[in-house]
């Protein structure tokens, strides 16, 4: 078994993917800045080494790679890496030992789409911050590899989601008060006639993901969506959680400017985010080289997600059962 680094190991992804490890048999090394611990208690967490850093304040120090290549390594788990410098500084560091390096993208490496379902080979056509620095990330990732450096893989989870933390919606924004709109039947106002597309993945299946990476020679040099097994419209999501109370969705389509104005500014740009791109990601790479089947629909692991926000007074659904 490998000695595994995992880096974010208390956030969304790794609090499924490090019990995963130990019980797979790795010994696991967890990184985290100390500030939160895992979303879920485990067992499994007790034969773990737990290491605080603070990445940003290490990498802008240039020590960040050092202190991961020093914990000799077998592989590395990079979930909270997000620019092209930061990724370059772990590289150079590990270049001597070239121990196998798992990268945490996202499927918005791809801007709106032209083709559906997506597959990693279409061009990147990514846009904004987030986006074009994954994009610069897997470019630069895929380099080393082809150069003979460090090895690596890059997986690309879709809208994560599971209980812990707020999701993305059936209005493809954090807003709250589309979860009590679809309980109670009040009415949920949607632009685009409700038919921009989600792609959800429960955090747990990207950890599925991630370690059948570990053992996959093949994945070596390539790029993997990981996502549930189909995409939902933001219409279908929303028939699907009103279901969930006994109900059919009261849903207004509306144009763009008057999204805007019912809508809370913040929510009303996510959306936009979101239905502009439109992204249906194939996982036909993932399923045939790592064998990779994800256990969760969308619906399945907004059910989850949404089951514990009740339970944490976090969502509002007028007290109905579901």
């Amino acid at each position: 078994m490998s000695r595994v680094v995992v880096i974010g190991a208390t956030g969304h992804i790794g609090s499924y993917l490090v019990p995963r490890l130990v019980r797979g048999g790795h010994e696991v090394v967890a990184i985290s800045r100390g500030s939160r611990r895992p979303y879920h208690p485990s067992r499994q967490w007790d034969a773990v080494t737990t290491i605080s850093a603070d990445r940003e304040a290490e990498d802008a120090a240039g020590t960040f790679g050092t202190r991961i290549a020093g914990l000799h390594p077998d592989v590395v788990i990079d979930l909270i890496c997000f620019t092209a410098a930061s990724a370059g500084q772990l590289v150079d560091a590990l270049r001597t030992s070239r121990p196998l390096l798992l990268h945490c993208g996202t499927i918005w490496v791809h801007g709106p789409a032209l083709r559906v379902p997506v597959t990693e080979d279409e061009p990147r056509t990514a846009y904004g911050d987030y986006g074009t620095g994954k994009a610069a990330i897997e470019a630069l990732l895929h380099r080393e590899t082809l150069a003979g450096g460090v090895p690596a893989v890059v997986l690309h989870p879709g809208h994560i989601s599971g209980p812990g933390w707020p999701v993305i919606t059936p209005a493809g924004n954090l807003d709250p008060a589309v979860w009590t709109c679809l309980a109670t039947g009040r009415t949920l106002a949607l632009p685009d006639h409700g038919l921009g597309v989600l792609h959800h993945v429960h955090a747990d299946d990207v950890a599925q993901a991630f370690e059948l990476a570990l053992s996959r020679p093949a994945a070596i040099g390539a790029s993997f969506h990981v996502v549930a097994g189909q995409a939902m419209t933001l219409r279908g999501l929303a028939a699907g959680v009103a279901s969930w109370f006994g109900r059919e969705p009261v849903l207004e389509f509306v144009e763009w400017a008057e999204f805007s104005r019912r809508v809370p500014g913040e929510h009303a740009e996510a959306t936009r985010e979101h239905t502009v791109r439109s992204i249906t990601a194939s996982i036909d790479r993932a399923a045939g080289v790592l064998g990779y089947a994800p256990r969760y629909s969308s619906l399945e692991a907004l059910h989850e997600a949404l089951t514990w926000l009740v339970a944490n007074g976090q969502a509002d659904v007028g007290g109905q059962a579901f």
